[in-house]
């Protein structure tokens, strides 16, 4: 069994959760969690770059002088990747870098992920995060008394505007909701930050998901 603590927004501990291992996995899956963070990666990659091969460029075909008795070196045509306004040798054209991953992998790379984090103490749970109108300076300071001062994602049960609308300025903090949460995310921030409702919805259902 893991513990862990549950804060108040001024940093106090207040009550603490037992989490069992088996609920995420027993153990984490590092070769399959790079498999997913690679999906991660290649899925945000946009390949839109492209360039003009030498059927592509405009000019004749013909080739500019025969191919012996002139002293020169041979040549082809002037659309050749050796002159001045020619096609790219090697021409980019678009492609799709998109990876895919089973439904099933992609939850177990996300609940090794979670261990992992919940292991190494990378995980902190709050007991509430509700704002009354977006601020900023207020959610900045509540991190600040958590003592999360580096990357973080906040994952919370529900969607909550004037959380995201306080949190949306802060570099390298994002905020999305347990349902939406993915390995990829999850390894690219330091901390993990839990509402108390969001980590109990995540703890019953793969709790579920496993009976």
């Amino acid at each position: 069994m893991i513990d862990v603590a549950v804060h108040d927004r001024k940093g106090a501990e207040i009550d603490s959760l037992q989490v069992d291992e088996s609920l995420f996995g027993t153990s984490v899956r590092h070769s399959l969690l790079k498999q997913a963070i690679v999906m991660y990666h290649a899925n945000k990659r946009v390949g839109t770059a492209a360039t003009k091969s030498r059927g592509m460029v405009d000019g004749s075909t013909r080739k500019l002088f025969r191919q012996k008795g002139t002293g020169n070196a041979r040549v082809g045509n002037s659309r050749t990747g050796k002159r001045v306004g020619g096609g790219v040798t090697f021409a980019k054209v678009r492609r799709d870098f998109g990876k895919r991953m089973p439904k099933k992998q992609r939850r177990l790379a996300r609940d090794s992920a979670i261990l992992a984090k919940l292991l190494s103490g990378g995980v902190v749970v709050v007991d509430d995060l509700s704002f009354d109108a977006p601020k900023t300076k207020d959610f900045s300071q509540v991190l600040g008394n958590l003592k999360i001062e580096r990357s973080c994602l906040v994952a919370i049960s529900e969607n909550n505007e004037n959380l995201y609308k306080s949190a949306r300025n802060i570099p390298k903090v994002d905020v999305t909701t347990v349902a939406d949460l993915n390995a990829g995310d999850i390894c690219n921030r330091q901390k993990m930050l839990f509402t108390k409702d969001a980590f109990l919805s995540l703890i019953d259902r793969d709790a579920n998901s496993s009976s």
